[in-house]
């Protein structure tokens, strides 16, 4: 049986106390709906256990869900520099818990206020509400940034500046339809390609060139 992110704990008993309501009704035609949200809310806010296979000079997908920009971007808000981008959009079915990429320190962890235009447009990783993480690994600074979307009203991001971070740790996750992107140092050699699936904690996205380790 998976385990429900402590998150998801309200939704769920919001939805199951309105569906026990409705049974004392009598008519399941009223009771019917909000059982299924309530079987929803479960499906969504689940958090398998994963085996993590922690790997030098490697960045595992952040996120669960498809691949929808690869590219050498300048990051604006933190890095003020280029790095390789990667963004991943979760749909509603997507486990929508969040994993540390690789190794390190957070540095800086900055909340933006903002729209919730759809997470998968290109102008939602700027102007959407979204957290910023950056975190300093060996291999240079990586920022991961959760994205809010059209459903999604909150990130939650469980880390602060000065905690040490593990390769495939559970950081935070976003609630409903969301993106995640991260950037990695300009040596990194990119492993997917657009529209592929991933796994949080699981899929290798990118690899350190010349990494002891490496791929």
């Amino acid at each position: 049986m998976f385990k429900i992110a402590k998150e998801g704990y309200p939704f769920i008993l919001l939805s199951a106390s309105v569906t026990f309501i409705t049974t004392l009704s009598g008519n399941p035609l009223l009771t019917i709906p909000f059982l299924i949200l309530t079987l929803f809310m479960i499906f969504f806010f689940r958090d398998p256990e994963r085996v993590i296979d922690k790997r030098e000079g490697v960045f595992y997908s952040p996120a669960d869900g498809r691949v929808i920009f690869i590219g050498r971007t300048r990051e604006e808000e933190v890095l003020r520099e280029e790095a390789i981008e990667v963004s991943i959009f979760m749909s509603p079915l997507d486990v929508h818990i969040n994993r540390i990429p690789c190794d390190g320190v957070v540095r800086e962890v900055r909340h933006y206020p903002g729209r919730f235009i759809a997470a998968y447009r290109d102008d939602s990783s700027m102007t959407n509400e979204h957290i910023t993480m950056l975190i300093e690994s060996r291999y240079g600074r990586v920022v991961v940034r959760q994205v809010a979307g059209f459903l999604a009203r909150r990130a939650v991001c469980r880390v602060k500046p000065g905690d040490g971070v593990n390769q495939g740790q559970r950081y935070g996750m976003i609630k409903f339809s969301s993106r995640v992107d991260i950037y990695m140092p300009l040596n990194t050699s990119i492993r997917v390609g657009l529209n592929d699936r991933v796994r949080a904690g699981q899929t290798v996205i990118g690899v350190i060139e010349q990494a002891p380790g490496g791929l």
